[in-house]
């Protein structure tokens, strides 16, 4: 999820609802796989059904692409006027996409998996290519995934998105008034796609997964966490030593990337050195805050 299209103000004069420059993204994304032969699936916002939330707000574009063709569309992207400004090792937890922006088109995240499914990122996108249906968006015929998928992967994404008023309204939606029948379907995607896990926080079994190397990923994601939290689960979901080494080896780096998003402009070594000795202390400010709320709640 792109968490910083409300920073980005229009330029004056611009006449162009965010909508509409969000359906000629999507136009354009479609419009680029296919000159590259890459598979594109447009998901969530604008793609979405709408009779699975009604009058659901959206502020970027979202896609899924074949994972193995991740490369390729990117490369194809930057042809073609979109900036890479949030890689995928920086753009949340679970590494899943990258953020673009295009002067003219707005922000896009690029999903090379969805968070939930897995652990075989490319089988999950053979079930919901094998599915798909189409919509038209900026004119142009766009590939989606069928409405029952798209009610799992809405479920999902609402699972990581902890207190956010918006994911309690697709879960509301999408699972709590849904009828038995609508339920069974969803939970056969949630089958096809082998996301148990993720699906457990809609379902309020999380912790019947204790075991499962990612449990705590979802934990610090659905419950929320301090950063020691969310880098220490980010190691332990990693597979494999070396992904283990290199998430770690991550976790004491600055995010130059967020950083600048945050600033506005690009940052000078001066401040990239005072936010690598300034966030230690933010995160054991952190720890202290959240081990005094516990004992706090203990006391009550």
């Amino acid at each position: 999820m792109a968490t910083h299209e409300a920073t980005e103000v229009p330029t004056m004069g611009a006449s162009v609802p965010l909508e509409v420059r969000i359906g000629f993204a999507h136009a354009s994304l479609q419009w680029i796989a296919d000159r590259c032969g890459a598979d594109l699936l447009h998901v969530k916002g604008a793609a979405l059904d709408p009779t699975l939330v009604p009058v659901r707000g959206y502020s970027d574009a979202d896609v899924l692409a074949r994972p193995g063709q991740v490369r390729l569309l990117l490369d194809e992207l930057r042809g073609h006027g979109w900036e890479l400004i949030n890689s995928f090792a920086y753009g949340s937890s679970f590494e899943h996409s990258a953020t673009l922006r295009h002067k003219d088109f707005g922000l896009l995240d690029l999903h090379r998996i969805f968070p939930g499914t897995g652990p075989d990122p490319d089988a999950a996108f053979d079930e919901l290519w094998r599915d798909r249906t189409t919509v038209t968006l900026g004119g142009v015929e766009c590939s989606v995934p069928s409405r029952d998928a798209q009610a799992a992967l809405l479920l999902l994404h609402a699972a990581r998105g902890g207190k956010d008023p918006k994911a309690g309204l697709d879960v509301e939606a999408v699972w709590t008034t849904a009828d038995e029948p609508q339920r069974d379907r969803i939970r056969a995607w949630v089958d096809r796609l082998d996301a148990g896990l993720g699906f457990s926080v809609i379902t309020g079994t999380l912790d019947d997964h204790r075991d499962d190397p990612a449990y705590d990923l979802w934990r610090v994601a659905a419950r929320g966490g301090t950063r020691v939290e969310e880098w220490r689960a980010r190691v332990r979901a990693a597979r494999g030593l070396r992904a283990k080494v290199g998430v770690a080896a991550r976790s004491v780096l600055v995010n130059v990337e967020h950083l600048t998003i945050v600033r506005g402009r690009p940052v000078s070594r001066n401040e990239i050195l005072a936010e690598f000795f300034g966030r230690p202390a933010r995160g054991l400010r952190e720890q202290v805050r959240r081990r005094g709320r516990r004992r706090e709640g203990d006391g009550g």
